[in-house]
């Protein structure tokens, strides 16, 4: 996609737990973990978590295309440029792009004591396909 405000980066070396292909730019990991992702349509990561024991969870910055976040048992949101999407440590969701868009969001990692990501199951084709 023209016109992204950071550069694309590589393939994704966290691949194994997406389903499609997405593209990673570090940006920063100084003090602050930042990264520019890029999701091809259709492409979008397992249910995962951030553990925490204090602080930690994750922001993303919405920068181009239109997406998709969920929490688990709550209703999918669509993203669009300029959404900015707050997910607190502990809380098991996913994101990605639509169907028929390319989705970029910088990700950035909120600092916190014993941090860490449990990726879980896939995002089902099934659940997938009823999002518009």
């Amino acid at each position: 996609m023209s016109g992204t405000l950071f550069p694309k980066g590589g393939p994704n070396p966290a691949g194994a737990y997406f389903t499609g292909q997405s593209y990673l730019s570090p940006l920063s990991k100084a003090g602050v973990q930042i990264f520019n992702v890029t999701f091809e349509p259709g492409c979008r990561n397992f249910w995962h978590i951030h553990h925490a024991k204090s602080g930690g969870g994750q922001i993303l910055l919405c920068t181009s295309g239109r997406g998709w976040y969920q929490e688990w048992e709550r209703e999918p949101q669509e993203l669009h440029f300029g959404d900015v999407v707050n997910i607190p440590p502990e809380v098991k969701h996913w994101h990605g792009a639509a169907k028929d868009s390319e989705f970029v969001h910088v990700a950035v990692e909120v600092p916190g004591e014993d941090y860490s990501t449990q990726w879980c199951e896939p995002v089902s084709d099934e659940e997938y396909s009823k999002l518009p």
